[in-house]
């Protein structure tokens, strides 16, 4: 049984290796350079907070509507062509980058190179989603996407830990010129090794409003609407988080770099194994756990003051996020047909950056309604993860018939 499992396993890496590695090689060069991008807009620059804020929602809006653009164009001209596309213009637009930080050119330059770089990296995600679904039989895709997460949390692991140091002996440009290399090496790879998966097609019309005739489907809408309530308590893990371990109880920012590292090194050596396990369980099953497990650890965060209970409360977190997101994105798949799967991932791309985005803003407010007493605000975000959770186990548009797939979606 176990070298079954061993050779079943290097089935799918066989296939989405190419995948995987331009994950991991695009993930480590974005979070080499532009981490520091803010440091160096304000420190260098002298540009006020306020405003490298605004761009950074900036950028985040254009990322949003890329992944939506990037998921339609997958489905009618293909997967490859969309990836490679997305990889070339991040080549030049990170060359331009290092140029204009090396040059000192004019902060609205920058902000535009930054707005392309953050466009074409969301360009890609609906296509590399899709592609994954296209690679994988039903019964793997939750290994599919936990590889696939395996490899994106590597890359973003590696990039932060080079890029600081790194910044010690070159500067800002250095860094930008570095992650275009990187990002040359992922489109050889992306040339050579990927094999198209979706031919694309041309029947139809496509426009805003063909677009959001999806969320007529309505299992596809409510399985959205529902996953909102999860996506905004997985959106508190960097800016709410770190007001309240570091203003509120006065720990110092590398506690609280602890915290993510440990997020990160749990995703990387769980996700792959317990993607395994969660394939034993109904859709639903995994979804409902996954949500019961993020709204608990947040939960604990309002009862917990040592180090060690933090620890405890972001690896309890960190499982349901292990748990939900790629199980997601299976039921996105499995509610798609093979030739909209790319509309499907961006519409849940959308919705994953307005739970990323809206999340800290729900956190900050509850912050300053409660500055005394924390467990309202943990457990008025707690209170949607499990409201969720609940929504899952009973959703008949959940439920697998016996082939075990979804009805066709509506066009």
């Amino acid at each position: 049984m176990a070298l079954r499992a061993l050779l079943e396993r290097e089935r799918i890496l066989a296939r989405l290796w190419p995948v995987v590695a331009v994950q991991l090689l695009t993930g480590a060069g974005f979070s080499l350079s532009l981490p520091f991008l803010s440091l160096y807009l304000h420190v260098d620059r002298g540009v006020p907070m306020a405003i490298v804020g605004t761009i950074m929602l900036g950028s985040a809006v254009v990322a949003a509507v890329a992944r939506v653009a990037g998921g339609e164009i997958s489905d009618r001209a293909g997967r490859k062509p969309v990836l490679l596309g997305a990889l070339s213009m991040r080549i030049f637009l990170f060359g331009g980058l290092a140029a204009a930080v090396h040059y000192g050119l004019p902060i609205a330059l920058i902000a535009a190179l930054y707005f392309g770089v953050r466009f074409s990296g969301a360009l890609a995600m609906p296509a590399v989603s899709a592609m994954v679904a296209d690679l994988t039989s039903e019964g793997e895709r939750m290994r599919g996407y936990g590889i696939l997460r395996v490899g994106a949390n590597v890359g973003w692991a590696l990039g932060p830990s080079v890029g600081g140091f790194l910044k010690t002996v070159l500067p800002y440009g250095a860094l930008f010129l570095l992650t275009a290399f990187v990002s040359g090496i992922s489109l050889v790879i992306a040339w050579t090794f990927l094999r198209e998966s979706h031919p694309g097609r041309s029947e139809g019309r496509a426009g805003v409003r063909e677009i959001l005739l999806t969320l007529t489907d309505p299992r596809f809408r409510d399985f959205v609407l529902t996953s909102l309530l999860v996506l905004l308590v997985a959106g508190q893990l960097i800016s709410t988080l770190s007001v309240f371990v570091v203003n509120r109880l006065g720990f110092s920012p590398a506690h609280f770099g602890g915290m993510l590292t440990l997020n990160g090194l749990l995703v990387a050596a769980l996700q792959y194994p317990l993607a395994r396990w969660a394939e034993r369980f109904q859709r639903r099953s995994v979804l409902a756990l996954g949500s019961f497990l993020y709204a608990a650890g947040y939960l604990a965060m309002g009862w917990t003051r040592s180090f060690a209970g933090l620890l405890g409360a972001v690896g309890v977190a960190t499982l349901g996020e292990i748990l939900f997101i790629p199980a997601a994105q299976v039921v996105v798949a499995w509610l798609a047909s093979p030739e909209r799967r790319g509309r499907y991932m961006g519409l849940w791309g959308l919705a994953e950056s307005f739970g990323w985005s809206a999340g800290p803003l729900v956190g900050g407010v509850l912050l300053d309604l409660f500055p005394r007493d924390p467990r309202p605000v943990w457990g008025i975000i707690a209170s949607m993860g499990f409201t969720a959770a609940a929504v899952f186990l009973r959703a008949p548009w959940l439920r697998e018939g016996r082939s075990g797939r979804a009805p066709s979606p509506r066009p």
